[in-house]
């Protein structure tokens, strides 16, 4: 059977605060509506159709890689008014539709699955997923008849005394016939005080049709929606403490998964221990046997097996394993460290590559360069790599000895076993197994200080 679904992402968000469109704020990492777009896509999903209203461009934008359809509300006057601009996707279609919203990002592809195999197998040509609540204020009620089935969802503001007690409460994500719902469409109405277009109405107009509509009970904490900061913080702890749960299944150590980020999409491997305070970001893969000590983050990155980082921060890199990053080491984008190197303390590596089994200790700035194996760096080693117009390259060779203090002026290049001196600046080539001096020799002016009247 063919399945779509249509996503609600056309809401202001003016609790928010923001002028940023409300779906697009990110839980653990990444927006709420690419959340229900990638469940969906895990779901046996055919299409999406994403319903986008104010700062439209900004949503295509940033779900453009989703492959979605687009569908625009101009006014936003109510759920059914929105899957009403859904009629040119739907159109010629048969088979199913699942509506859900962009602001709840906790919705499972499990559930979402279970959703559509209880409106086939039921034969349903609505199925409203609903959640039991201790306390359903606020809520609109799913009324049930006495065998079970669905007689009518009434708004908290309508309901009496009897129906005040129900305890099981619409979700606002539904399952539909296509072909159902697009004739109910044309029935619907907004004959109501907000006059808006309701798209629970759907529900009455199918029962009075004498179709069969089901109801399918879900946690509570996959229906959860954002309409507040506050609240953007209760679903981002949420996910947090799934995702960190899936990890420590999976062999991972946490040790405080309550201040652990990890992003959705990131992968780590067994026998892995994460310290209170990381923030693994994006498409990370962290392999096994690693430590993460407290306090670093890792974005878009590879960290090998056998690595320990601490306090650090390491972006669109590679680190090879059995090396160790930091304290406070800054790894940018398109680096990549070797095998059992040692990249420091204050240590700073943009755009380049490291050979397996180099140090480079403390205190140093290595940018464009290509490093060789088993070399190592003194402190203070700056290499000079911006002209003021151009990033020019350094390469330095195997088993290089860097001495302290050491300006490389790029472009230049230091060639195997080469040492150079202490406080040196290089701008020549350093030729294989030579030792490189370029300072001034030290001079000892005896009296000086007499004889300008320093001496204390």
């Amino acid at each position: 059977m063919y399945k779509c679904a249509i996503i609600l992402a056309a809401g202001e968000g003016k609790r928010m605060k923001s002028s940023m469109p409300k779906v697009l704020h990110k839980v653990c990492g990444k927006e709420m509506v690419n959340h229900v777009i990638d469940t969906l896509k895990g779901s046996q999903i055919n299409d999406i159709d994403v319903i986008v209203g104010r700062g439209a461009d900004k949503v295509k934008e940033a779900t453009k890689c989703r492959n979605v359809n687009y569908s625009f509300q101009e006014k936003q006057l109510g759920t059914g008014h929105a899957v009403m601009c859904a009629e040119d996707f739907l159109n010629g279609k048969k088979g199913t539709v699942a509506v859900f919203t962009g602001d709840a990002p906790l919705i499972k592809s499990e559930t979402v699955m279970k959703l559509m195999n209880y409106h086939e197998e039921g034969e349903y040509k609505a199925v409203i997923l609903t959640s039991l609540v201790d306390d359903p204020t606020g809520y609109g009620r799913i009324i049930r008849k006495q065998n079970g089935q669905v007689d009518s969802i009434v708004e908290h503001k309508d309901c009496s005394a009897e129906e005040l007690k129900v305890d099981e409460i619409n979700a606002g994500m539904y399952c539909f016939d296509i072909e159902c719902l697009l004739n109910a469409l044309k029935k619907l109405n907004n004959n109501n005080a907000q006059g808006e277009y309701y798209l629970t109405d759907i529900i009455g107009i199918l029962k009075n049709e004498g179709l069969k509509v089901g109801a399918l009970p879900i946690p509570f904490e996959e229906t959860m929606g954002v309409n507040s900061r506050t609240q953007l913080s209760d679903v981002d702890k949420i996910m947090r403490l799934r995702i960190n749960k899936k990890h420590m299944e999976n062999g991972v150590t946490i040790i405080d998964p309550e201040n652990t980020y990890i992003s959705s999409e990131a992968e780590i491997h067994n026998d892995t221990i994460i310290y209170p305070g990381n923030f693994i970001e994006g498409n990370t893969v962290i392999n096994s046997n690693c430590i993460l000590y407290p306090n670093s983050r890792i974005v878009n990155s590879v960290i090998d097996q056998g690595v320990s980082i601490q306090c650090s921060v390491i972006i669109e890199s590679h680190v090879g394993e059995n090396t160790t990053v930091g304290p406070y080491a800054y790894l940018r984008p398109e680096t990549v460290i070797g095998k059992s190197a040692r990249i420091g303390d204050f240590v700073e590596i943009k755009k380049s590559t490291i050979g397996d089994g180099t140090k480079v200790s403390h205190l140093t700035y290595i940018g464009d360069a290509e490093v060789g194996s088993g070399c190592n760096f003194g402190c203070g080693t700056v290499v000079v790599n911006y002209d003021g117009k151009v990033k020019n390259k350094t390469i330095i060779g195997n088993n290089v000895f860097i001495g302290c203090n050491t300006n490389l002026v790029s472009p230049v290049k230091v060639n195997d076993n080469a040492y150079t001196a202490a406080g040196s600046t290089i701008t020549e080539e350093v030729p294989d197994g030579a030792l490189s001096i370029a300072r001034s020799r030290q001079t000892n002016i005896e009296g000086w200080v007499e004889k300008k009247g320093l001496k204390k």
